[in-house]
This record gives C-alpha cells, structure tokens and sequence, in this order.
C-alpha cells in the first residue's frame, strides 16, 4: 500500500508545532501532524509570557478565544538582588494596554489543538518519526507501523529533536549548569498584574501575575540548590522563596507541585535541508530570564508558513531549496540577537558583585516608588547636573556604530563635536529609536523594519495585512 502524501507534515504537536500546522492550514495546504503524546496527557506546569504579537498571531488562527486563564501584564519590575538598581517598564509608557499574557503552555496546546481540527489538519498519535528519506520532490517519513510521504517536513520535536538529528543538522550549544524550577504559588499580596524578577549572581528569579491573585514562579538555579530546593518539604520551600524574592509581596501562604527543568542553550547550524524545516525548540533555544522562547518559535512557524504560501501563490514548489532559504534569512539574524542578548545578560548577572550594580547603573534605574516616564524609565534624566559627564574622548561613527577618533569635518558648526552633532548628543542608534518599542510588536534592527508575518495586522508598526 502506497504511503499517504501530504503537503506539510509537522513533526511535534506541542505549541509551536500547532500553530505551523494552524498556520498552513489556514493558508490552504493539506496538513498532517504527529505527536508522541495522546490527546488530554497532562501538561509539565510550564507558563509562557505570550507577547502582542504572538497574542495576534493566535487570534487570527481563531485559537485565542479558546484559551482561558490568560493574564496580562501590564508592568515589569527588574532588580538586582540585595537592594541594587531597579528597572521598570510600563504599558501605558507606550500607549499599550498591556505588555502581553501569562498563560499555562497546556492551555495554549488545548486552544490550538481545537483550532487547528476546525481548520481540517489530519492526525497520527502517538507515532514519532524513526526514519527519514529525503528525495529531490518529497520526504518520505518512517512512524513505525507507517509510513507518509510530504512535499515539507516541518520539525518542531523540541530541544532533543529527531527531526534535526536524522537530516544531520549541527548544533553548538551551552549548557548553563542550572534548573528552572517551577510552580505556582500565592503571596500574600496581589500582584497588581505586574511580571516582577530579581536578578541573583546564582540566576533569576520571576514571579508571574496568574488570575485570581495566584503567581507562577520560575526560579533558575545551579543545579545542586535546584535538587536541594525540590527535596525542601513545602513550609521550608516557601520560607526559602520569601527570602530570595526578598518578600516584594509578603509571604508566601501556599506553594503548588514543583518541577525542574535542565536549563540549556542550542543554535542549529542552519534552518533547513532538503525538504525539512525547523522552527522554535528544534532550532534555538534560549534562557527562560526573558520568556521570549516561546514567541520566537511561534515567529518562526508564521514566517515559514507565510514564505511557503508565497511560493505556492507564484506556482514555486513551497518545499524548494530557494523558499526554505529564505524562510532561514528572515529568522536567523533576529533570533541570534536575541540569543546573544540574553545569553549575555545571564552572564552579566552571574558574575554578580559591583560589575552587575554598575551595569545596572548605567542604564539609569529608577528610584524605588517612583512612576515610570517611558518604557523603561530613568531616575535622572539625561543631561541633569547629577549625570552630566564631560564630551567623549572617541565618538560614535554613524555609518557602522563603532568608535572612532574624534574629527573635524571642513565646515562644521562651531561648538559641534564630530559628524555635526553636539557634544554627547546620541544618535538614533544609541537612543534605540529604531527598535520596537514593545518587542514583537513594531519593526526591529537597524536601517529597514524587519518584514513580519501576514498573520500580523498591517498599520502603523508596519506588520503587513493578511
């Protein structure tokens, strides 16, 4: 019996996979995915901190009206353990409702799950692929007991994925020595929907607002105090957790089943190979501190779906070598950024001591109580007798960003340091201008707006119209 084709196989059913599967559907392809896991299994306690955008992407997939628990945030409050310097972030700085949602991954899955069925995807679990053949038209995809065939295989299989391991895809990664432990609790004050983190020289600690004044923790930490941590009878736990949250909403009256992860980063040498996709986990993963795991990988399955549908709509193969390319240059330089980005914060905040205070310091924190001005407020402002600082010695090159001698263009404005501009005046680059104000939400990197997927709304922050 010949096997069944399929345009697109998703390899994974967790939430990044569904939401390709959703997203293919969605844009008229013959969709199957296999998930090892049966229908209802429960889920790990794990919570996401879904962005706007990715709040948009799951609402024209008509998966958002299904998902209940969800919690905004409409502020964030970051400091440095022992009473260093604060930063905080705050909606209506931007003129946003909110910054986004706290939701339970297992909620997300069940939404998707519906939707994805409402929108005609086949299924075959539980089966996991075994084999792998991959020809010049199609892959041909052993399960075990069957066999399909698909014209794109998309692996969204996770950290450990087959997919990746089978098509011989090389990763370089980092193993950061620590668990996330996580679980939900309940302090004794409420959480005012603000996502509050303490940044510990042994890793972060986030509580994250839930509804009905709940909180879901995620604490990371060296691996010896995880298991230590985990061993704790509950009572012992929660004092322990009072004191490292340094009591920022009074005690903690109850504590939930914990659980611990191994905490990791990876880089996929590259998105693709013949006839195979990877997207979120498969081909990055990052430190849980930001909570952007999770957002990047549903960006990578609209992405990929988007440039696919646009190749089909040319009369392309939407599995073609040229169309996966493209798919790999449109998500790699972003998600490496954020890697490095976060990567280098957990480092910062590691080595702790006074190169971490005089960090923060820098970025200008703002003092305990006060009301943010922006969306990452400052104590003084810019430019006050408190912070002024004498023209510096080198400048900064608007062309590439990198330092240079300090020269004196023929006919520039007395008083004018080099390129025209005013002593210690910062360009776009330094003030951040071009970059979202909300991530994930308006365009991102230097020069042109990053192109986002037709799953976004077109408008001002320049997503484009479905």
């Amino acid at each position: 019996m010949p096997a069944e084709r399929y345009d697109v196989a998703v390899a994974g059913g967790g939430l990044t996979g569904l939401v390709a599967a959703a997203c293919f559907a969605r844009a008229g392809f013959e969709v199957l995915v296999v998930e090892g896991r049966e229908r209802g299994a429960e889920g790990d306690g794990r919570v996401s901190a879904l962005t706007v955008a990715s709040e948009r992407i799951l609402r024209r997939l008509g998966a958002w009206e299904g998902i209940t628990g969800a919690a905004p945030f409409r502020r964030m409050r970051v400091w440095e353990a022992g009473g260093g310097a604060e930063i905080r972030f705050d909606a209506a700085a931007v003129g946003a409702e909110h910054l986004g949602h706290i939701v339970p991954n297992q909620v997300v899955v069940e939404a998707l799950e519906a939707a994805a069925e409402s929108l005609g995807v086949a299924w075959i679990r539980p089966a996991r692929v075994s084999g792998l053949a991959l020809g010049s038209g199609e892959a041909t995809v052993d399960l075990g007991a069957t066999r399909i065939r698909a014209g794109l295989l998309v692996g969204a299989d996770g950290a450990d994925s087959l997919v990746r391991k089978l098509t011989g895809i090389p990763v370089r990664g980092r193993d950061y020595g620590q668990l996330g432990i996580v679980c939900s609790v309940r302090p004794e004050r409420h959480h005012r929907d603000i996502a509050w983190q303490v940044a510990r020289p042994a890793g972060p600690l986030a509580f994250l607002p839930l509804p009905d004044g709940l909180c879901s923790i995620v604490w990371s930490t060296e691996r010896a105090h995880a298991e230590h941590l985990l061993a704790l009878a509950d009572e012992a736990f929660r004092h322990e957790l009072e004191a490292a949250f340094e009591r920022r909403l009074g005690a903690v009256e109850w504590a939930g089943p914990r659980a611990g992860f191994p905490l990791r980063a990876i880089r996929a040498a590259t998105y693709s190979a013949p006839r195979v996709a990877l997207v979120g986990d498969a081909a990055h993963t990052i430190h849980p501190l930001a909570g952007q795991g999770v957002n990047l990988g549903i960006l990578d399955a609209a992405v990929l779906a988007e440039v696919a549908a646009e190749a089909a709509g040319r009369g392309r193969d939407p599995g073609g070598r040229a169309v996966l390319e493209r798919y790999e240059r449109r998500r790699k330089a972003h998600n490496v950024a954020v890697h490095c980005a976060v990567d280098g914060f957990d480092r910062l905040y590691r080595a702790g001591g006074r190169r971490c205070a005089r960090f923060a310091t820098r970025v200008s924190p703002p003092p305990t109580g006060s009301p943010p001005s922006s969306g990452a407020s400052s104590s003084t402002p810019r430019g006050s007798p408190a912070t002024s600082r004498p023209p510096p010695r080198h400048s900064t090159d608007p062309r590439g960003g990198l330092p240079g001698p300090r020269r004196a263009p023929s006919g520039r404005h007395p008083g004018r340091g080099a390129w025209g501009r005013p002593p210690g005046a910062r360009t776009a680059r330094q003030t951040g201008a071009s970059f979202p104000r909300t991530f994930g939400v308006e365009g991102h990197g230097r020069g042109r707006p990053r192109r986002w997927p037709r799953f976004l709304p077109a408008g001002r922050s320049g997503p484009r119209g479905w």
